[in-house]
């Protein structure tokens, strides 16, 4: 074979694999990925502008976390929207129910960027962190919505054998979205006000909106949604939520609301029980696949919360460093995720789903067992090593947790399924966000309750400050560990999802 004829084979087999995972198959994705991308960015966006914020809404240090719960808040409103909208979609179409949800993350961005002028509007006296968190919740309400409808418009777009790595696709949107996040709050906040980064969600939000009003406005199928189901849902997460955060306390507040919370969520299992048609299907919560897909998933979003706020807030104490270094420093753990992402979706369309997913387990362990040992000057090559294996280790478990769950929604429940696979990871992002913000803060007080008062000796005040560093990093060592210790504990629900899920499977929907 000529020369000639080899590089006219090689550019003939690039152009191929180019078509087949990147060009025209899935160009119709793409109005829903930026909608995905948009909402996913505003998730981790606050990591990066609260210490601006936390300023400007006059936040002392001694309700720091209260100011948390402009994180919880939103993990709240966006993960309770979506088992309803979810459903929604099936009913209305994917469409009608995308425009639905941008055009209220749009009305809640604006809320937000506002929040510091609202309290005046009703004669109030300065700054209102309450107003901060409500629109926070309005914008997490469309934003939650808007990821499942994405997931569930492809398989409607898109062929069977195409259909996992569109689910791969949009996973990656999102978690594209959640790279840029705090790099793009670092970057306000260095050059112009936290404010825009919420202005700017509404010409963004109005291009993805004119873009997917192109689209077919997908099947509409006569399924009844349970706004009661939903209301429930809404109702225990932010319960329990509310709970684990005085759970540094263990005051009547934790065993009151923990109590609440366990007789919503007993009433909740009721009425998936009894409804009709419960919000989600009983086709579906009779899989066990389904089931550990979720459980698994559930693990997932605690131990990447964990890294999520650990890793900028390490840089922004400990170690000294700028709002934007933290972001640059997270980025690169988030960045590597969308490439793991596609590279766990051609393992779990190869081989199945145990290939990827035991392999994204092993990645994840390893690299949070060796942030556990970080120190307040780890350094390049490590830190950048220690966080890539981490993020590639959670881009390869997207696409095996997907495909296990979606494989058992028929015609008419895939915008549940779809809605259900991401609320676990929410549900478990938002309890442990507000676990470690208990626990830290409880861990923090006790290792220095035995800090030297105030002085104006510089000596002591240099003994304060070293105690202060020391208890700090021993707090996010600890963070870290658990984040390894759960993501070990979650290779018993990765071993039940199944291993031969993949596309035949899939193709069968």
């Amino acid at each position: 074979m000529t020369s000639t004829s080899l590089s006219r084979l090689n550019r003939r087999f690039r152009l191929s694999l180019i078509n087949r995972f990147l060009a025209r198959p899935y160009w119709p994705l793409l109005p829903l990925c930026f909608g995905v991308f948009i909402a996913a960015d505003d998730q981790t966006v606050v990591v990066t502008l609260l210490p601006e914020m936390l300023i400007d809404l006059e936040v002392s240090a001694t309700k720091v976390g209260s100011a948390s719960w402009t994180i919880t808040g939103y993990l709240i409103g966006f993960t309770a929207a979506m088992p309803l909208m979810g459903r929604f979609s099936d009913r209305i179409g994917h469409r009608l129910a995308f425009t639905v949800a941008m055009s209220i993350f749009m009305i809640g961005s604006a809320l937000v960027a506002l929040s510091l002028q609202i309290p005046e509007w009703f004669g109030q006296d300065g700054p209102g962190l309450e107003w901060m968190v409500g629109a926070r919740v309005i914008q997490a309400i469309g934003g939650g919505a808007i990821i499942p409808i994405a997931i569930a418009a492809a398989g409607d777009v898109l062929p069977g054998s195409r259909v996992l790595i569109a689910y791969v696709i949009v996973g990656a949107s999102a978690e594209a979205g959640g790279v840029i996040g705090p790099l793009w709050g670092g970057l306000l906040t260095e050059f112009a006000s936290w404010e825009w980064a919420f202005w700017l969600n509404l010409p963004f939000g109005l291009v993805a909106m004119g873009l997917v009003l192109r689209m077919p406005s997908g099947v509409r199928r006569p399924v009844d949604v349970d706004v009661v189901g939903g209301v429930l849902f809404g109702l225990s997460l932010a319960l329990l939520t509310a709970g684990l955060s005085f759970s540094g306390e263990r005051g009547v507040w934790f065993y009151l609301l923990l109590a609440t919370s366990l007789v919503a969520i007993a009433i909740l299992v009721a009425r998936l029980h009894s409804a009709e048609s419960p919000i989600v299907p009983r086709s579906l919560l009779a899989t066990p696949s389904f089931l550990a897909a979720n459980s698994f998933h559930l693990l997932i979003g605690a131990s990447l919360i964990i890294a999520m706020i650990t890793i900028p807030l390490m840089a922004n104490t400990v170690q000294g460093k700028s709002s934007l270094d933290g972001g640059l420093q997270l980025l690169r753990m988030t960045a590597a995720i969308p490439v793991g992402a596609i590279a766990g979706g051609l393992l779990t369309q190869r081989f199945g789903t145990h290939s990827a997913a035991i392999s994204g387990i092993v990645l994840t362990v390893v690299g949070f067992a060796l942030m556990s040992g970080w120190d307040a000057d780890i350094g390049d090559p490590a830190l950048t090593i220690h966080l890539v294996v981490v993020g590639l280790g959670f881009g390869l478990l997207i696409a095996p947790v997907t495909a296990s769950a979606m494989r058992s929604a028929i015609p008419g429940t895939r915008g549940a399924a779809s809605s259900f696979v991401t609320v676990s990871r929410m549900t478990g992002m938002t309890i442990g966000l507000a676990a470690i913000a208990a626990w830290g803060t409880t861990r923090f007080d006790t290792l220095v309750a035995d800090a030297p008062a105030f002085s104006t000796d510089p000596a002591v005040q240099q003994q304060i400050a070293d105690l202060a560093q020391s208890a700090g990093l021993d707090v996010f060592q600890k963070f870290f560990l658990a984040a390894a210790i759960m993501m070990a504990i979650g290779i018993i629900p990765a071993l039940l999802m199944g291993r031969n899920d993949s596309r035949d499977q899939i193709e069968t929907d």
